[in-house]
């Protein structure tokens, strides 16, 4: 079987976390909680978390994004649907800090898994709810996914008056980790709050407010003005000039942004009166105003050149690039290597993986930089029964109902 968990380390070493989210949007949060340092433990339905049967995969239920999703957690089966694996929930939330669902709200309520239930039987507990919508408008009850959410606040229209030819949803799942993020944050201030009032609290993370806020901060424009001062969007971000600039021989990622940075790049190409002689690169606001002709200007001029020696006289003169990367050159990117961020991890079934490591670092508090590998479908069910006090005789009861599951035999690795 797999190594089992090391003794916590990081700055939530302590909290204990019932995680009952599937999918992306919270095993991405909880993710993160497990790699600070909080002890995480994942309840799945017996069928698992969806995510397990997205290839590709070497073992069947053992898909990519689920291992890169739930590193650090254990796995409980439980079948939610009778009494008996409902009770265990409870007894799990009874000694556990934080609870974390995206189960919609409704159907949590008739689990008995809902706020007031489970804090019936630990007030001090977080009871965080990750949903599609705010539980007060209308749309409280309705299904949502990453992409219907992505389309509901805007991303495929931006995409097409961005030059698009139809509109098109951003290819990650955007609304799901962004969402995420607000969880954690969520998550983590409730701990402090309650460390504050010793009393915990019900957090509701809705997908459509978080993207909402996300793409308004950047494309309200004239309409945060009553009355309107214009229409929505932000200009430098929907110009069809904004992309990466094809080179000679490639392409580049460059981004000039201030009046020296300007100035730097045309004494750099011999042209350092430009920002003099035409009015619309000489102010940031000028250049605004001319956003499309701006960056239209500058990939005739990034045509004119190979991607190397652009490279060489921006970096000379100071000017933000970037090469335009894939995810396989991320793995090679020379900074990733320098710092160790991408590292190779031995999982006991699927043999070796590349998996990031935590990206932010800490001076006091540093969260163990290993995480034991994502487990298989219903891996600990009988270690954590026993944690909650349940008795031999019990838990085989359990599994003999179907409330609870435990994992198959392992297998050995399979070689690719």
């Amino acid at each position: 079987m797999p190594e089992r968990l090391q003794p916590a380390a990081g700055p939530l070493a302590g909290v204990r976390i019932l995680d009952l989210t599937t999918v992306v949007m919270g095993p991405f949060a909880t993710q993160i909680l497990a790699g600070l340092g909080a002890e995480v433990t994942k309840v799945e339905p017996p069928e698992g978390d969806n995510m397990r049967h997205v290839g590709p995969m070497r073992n069947a239920g053992m898909g990519h994004i689920f291992l890169q999703a739930n590193q650090g957690k254990r796995s409980i089966v439980l079948d939610l649907k009778r009494p008996d694996g409902v009770e265990v929930a409870h007894r799990l939330a009874e000694r556990s800090d934080v609870l974390i669902s995206n189960v919609r709200p409704q159907a949590l309520q008739r689990l008995g898994l809902d706020d007031a239930s489970v804090r019936a039987r630990n007030p001090r507990i977080i009871h965080v709810s990750c949903c599609g919508f705010d539980q007060e408008g209308p749309y409280a009850a309705r299904p949502a996914y990453d992409d219907l959410i992505q389309g509901a606040t805007g991303l495929p229209w931006l995409m097409q008056q961005a030059g698009a030819d139809a509109p098109g949803y951003a290819p990650v799942t955007l609304a799901d980790r962004v969402t995420g993020l607000h969880a954690v944050y969520a998550v983590t201030a409730a701990l402090y709050a309650r460390q504050v009032s010793g009393v915990g609290q019900a957090v509701v993370v809705p997908m459509f407010e978080a993207m909402t806020q996300f793409v308004l901060g950047d494309h309200l424009a004239g309409l945060a003005f009553d009355p309107p001062q214009g229409g929505a969007g932000y200009p430098r971000l929907l110009t069809p000039h904004r992309r990466p600039y094809r080179t000679q021989d490639g392409y580049l990622c460059v981004l000039i942004y201030n009046d020296k940075q300007w100035k730097s790049f045309f004494a750099a190409i011999g042209d350092a009166g430009r920002l003099e002689r035409d009015a619309r690169f000489a102010t940031h606001r000028q250049r605004a105003d001319n956003i499309d002709a701006v960056y239209e200007e500058l990939a005739r001029i990034l045509r004119e050149r190979g991607t190397a020696e652009w490279q060489a006289l921006l970096d000379a003169a100071d000017v933000p690039n970037m090469p335009m990367n894939s995810p396989a050159d991320l793995l090679d990117d020379p900074h990733h290597a320098a710092t160790g961020f991408i590292r190779m991890v031995e999982h006991p079934t699927e043999g070796t993986l590349r998996m990031p490591r935590q990206p932010t670092r800490w001076g006091a508090t540093p969260p163990s930089p290993d995480l034991s590998p994502a487990p298989a479908l219903g891996q600990d069910t009988r270690e954590v029964l026993r944690e909650l006090g349940y008795a031999d005789a019990d838990i085989a009861q359990l599994l003999q109902s179907g409330a609870c599951h435990v994992a198959p035999a392992p297998q050995e690795p399979v070689t690719p």
